[in-house]
């Protein structure tokens, strides 16, 4: 029960030989995983730009007298 019998050996090699085999099967998910995650970041980047950019810019006189008027 407690050792893993030929079967489990077989089922264990060919998961392995899956990834690893063949022409780097694993190498390449991966980098698109890492191609994935930096188009991401990439995104959030630019989203704080623009907001960082729309927050900075003064608001006209009538709307600054409207945001004061308001509370």
């Amino acid at each position: 029960m407690g050792a893993m019998s030929w079967v489990h050996w077989v089922i264990v090699l060919g998961v392995a030989a899956l990834m690893f085999g063949g022409r780097g099967k694993l190498s390449s998910v991966m980098g698109d995983a890492a191609k994935g995650i930096r188009a991401f970041r990439d995104g959030l980047k630019g989203e704080d730009e623009v907001a960082s950019e729309t927050v900075s810019k003064p608001l006209p006189k009538v709307e600054a007298e409207k945001e004061d008027a308001r509370g």
